[in-house]
């Protein structure tokens, strides 16, 4: 079962990230930001700070996936839940660059 989470665990993290950043931007953007008080810029660095969160928790999964208390069964599991959670890396900086980037709301 380890090593299951040691392969699906990375995306899953991507996943869940990436669901919450877009559904912040959401908020961002709706009426709720503006009658709570809140200004675009407001909203423009919580996006960020998100990105951040998300950015380091994706390395550090990544990290996680290295330490030798949590090794996998087999030097194949191993290799292959490392280059997943360094590509769950690159998949969050490529999917959240937009959100950092461009301007918040149309």
């Amino acid at each position: 079962m380890r090593d299951v989470l040691r392969v699906f665990g990375p995306f899953s993290v991507w996943f869940a990230c990436f669901s919450a950043v877009y559904g912040l931007h959401g908020l961002v953007c709706s009426e709720r930001w503006s009658a709570a008080g809140l200004s675009l810029w407001d909203g423009r660095l919580a996006l960020l700070a998100a990105c951040i969160a998300a950015v380091s928790i994706q390395v550090g999964v990544a990290l996680m996936l290295r330490a030798p208390r949590l090794a996998a069964s087999s030097g194949f599991t191993q290799s292959v839940s490392l280059w997943l959670g360094w590509a769950a890396v690159v998949a969050t900086l490529w999917s959240l660059f937009p959100v950092v980037v461009t301007s918040t709301c149309t």
